[in-house]
């Protein structure tokens, strides 16, 4: 969330971000607010000094035997008065607040127009001498994927790994948290669940509300991404600066409804409502924050580089931009079945657009002032399309899949997935 002061003194700023976003806000209704709302401010406090005043008054009247009627008419008149002021105060800050919850952040100056930038690729493209299988097919004749049995037992938008197919996804997530630990994340495993100040503290509400699954008894959500329950960890703590960066890694399922008119046209494993996700988390100062974006971004593609995976950096547009990022990149892997580019990651660095929200800061060692923290996170990586990639892009004209090295001794050795 932007600060109020912020957005009130930089509206030429955030009205070019609106236009690199291509969306639209009310901001003449939010400056109106926001004036009126100071205004009530300064208006209560003069007539509570004023009040305050009258009340000293009619002490001292009491005290000499003097007739205060008119005193405390006018006491009541003046309650009167700030209890209106106070109530119109509670609606306009409402309506102030929930203006800039509902309100994107700003967008950092390197962000570009128009569309995406291809900043890097890596890896050669496959080139294939037989028809190319997609994932869902090779999966099937394999027998390590079934989106029949997962629709019998849920519906649409499922699917049911098996053997190796099972076994490929627990190798990958292991894979990935090895590595990561070793960079110097701290492994953690959170609840699948958060509760609506978690799942608000990261913007997922009220903005998103639509693609959540809420339990309708509780006052929990299942997670869309372990970036929610990471994130909340250290929600209304001050932290200290000599801890910081603080880095977290974390698997876990994640859940989302894909409302949108794209989630109409699930493929495969590409989009689904519940898919597996390793996650990168940092906390930092804000002077370091896009030092660690790139670093957190070269973390999640050494995961492809050692699975042998072509990919591309992309940075994003406004357009494309997540609603609470301020900057971030797309890592795109290769999917032969389309012949196009498929994102498998994104790295985003959300400033203290999060924790502001939640209320996460830090207190400088030098002044022992507080200020927010920045957030960043990014997939490292979506577990599901890594799965889609290899069986895609290490598929042979039998159908069968070889397994890349790197991830054979996370599979007991197996280095290929062929037909039973």
């Amino acid at each position: 969330m932007l600060s109020v002061k912020w957005l009130r003194e930089n509206v030429e700023v955030m009205k070019e971000s609106l236009a690199k976003r291509k969306t639209e806000a009310d901001l003449d209704s939010f400056l109106r607010w926001d004036g009126e709302r100071r205004r009530c401010t300064r208006e209560v406090d003069e007539l509570k000094y004023l009040q305050n005043k009258k009340s000293k008054q009619i002490s001292q009247f009491k005290k000499e035997s003097k007739d205060a009627v008119d005193l405390i008419n006018g006491m009541q008149h003046l309650a009167a008065k700030i209890k209106k002021l106070e109530k119109r105060k509670k609606e306009l800050d409402n309506k102030v607040t929930d203006f800039l919850l509902n309100f994107p952040n700003r967008l950092h100056p390197d962000v570009p127009w128009g569309e995406n930038v291809e900043v890097r690729r890596w890896g050669k493209i496959p080139d294939f001498n037989f028809p190319v299988k997609d994932h869902q097919e090779i999966g099937e004749h394999l027998g390590i994927l079934d989106f029949k049995a997962a629709a019998k037992i849920t519906g649409s938008g499922f699917v049911l790994c098996k053997g190796l197919g099972a076994r490929l996804e627990r190798a990958l997530i292991n894979f990935m948290l090895d590595m990561h630990i070793k960079k110097g994340y701290e492994e953690v495993l959170p609840p699948f669940m958060t509760n609506t100040s978690s799942t608000m503290g990261t913007a997922q509400l009220p903005k998103f509300k639509d693609e959540l699954y809420k339990l309708d008894k509780d006052d929990y959500y299942l997670v869309p991404t372990a970036e929610v329950p990471v994130t909340n960890i250290h929600r209304e703590e001050i932290l200290k600066e000599d801890k910081l960066p603080v880095y977290y890694t974390a698997y876990t399922p994640c859940f989302r409804r894909e409302a949108g008119a794209y989630g109409k046209k699930i493929q495969g494993m590409i989009r689904v409502h519940q898919f597996n996700k390793v996650e990168l988390v940092k906390f930092t100062t804000p002077e370091t924050s896009y030092d660690e974006l790139e670093k957190l971004l070269q973390d999640a593609e050494e995961v492809l580089q050692k699975l042998g995976l072509a990919y591309r950096v992309v940075k994003l547009c406004g357009e494309e931009l997540g609603f609470a990022a301020s900057f971030g990149y797309d890592i795109e892997v290769w999917l032969p079945s389309q012949k196009k580019w498929l994102e498998i990651s994104t790295c985003s660095n959300f400033e203290s657009y999060q924790s502001r929200r939640a209320s996460i800061k830090y207190r400088e060692k030098l002044t022992g002032k507080t200020r927010y923290v920045h957030t960043l996170n990014g997939s490292g990586l979506a577990v599901g399309r890594c799965v889609v990639a290899i069986l895609e892009n290490f598929q042979d004209e039998k159908g069968n899949v070889r397994i890349p090295e790197a991830l054979a001794p996370h599979l007991g050795g197996v280095e290929i997935i062929e037909r039973g």
